[in-house]
């Protein structure tokens, strides 16, 4: 019985990895095996670094509204328990965005929350 081979396949798969590493420089973008190191690195990083993202956006937008806030004369984490108390329902990318456009609704929300966490 003669030797199995699976041309097909073999041919789909290395296809795929060089298609991913397009635009690699150099061996990474040619050559199968390093193509298959670099692609697997990449998407391992790729992973990885979309819940960086995401923390980096939330710590952005905490520092624009503590900077925001401190302007109105009180501090982030004040703000944040006065607006809670409140019961506005508002997030934390929507208070970055008005703290940096939209300074006389901020300023409306940062009293609503001094109120709540005077009393």
């Amino acid at each position: 019985m003669p030797r199995m081979t699976n041309a097909v396949g073999r041919k789909k798969r290395k296809k795929s990895v060089l298609k991913l590493a397009k635009g690699f420089r150099g061996a990474r973008s040619k050559l199968f095996r390093s193509a298959t190191e670099a692609v697997d690195r990449s998407l391992r990083y790729a992973y990885r670094d979309r819940k960086v993202r995401k923390r980096e956006f939330r710590r952005l937008w905490i520092a624009r509204i503590n900077a925001a806030a401190r302007s109105h004369g009180t501090s982030y984490s004040r703000l944040m328990d006065g607006i809670q108390k409140a019961g506005i329902g508002i997030n934390r990318k929507v208070l970055a965005d008005m703290a940096a456009s939209d300074a006389e609704g901020f300023a409306k929300i940062v009293e609503k929350a001094k109120e709540k966490t005077a009393s």
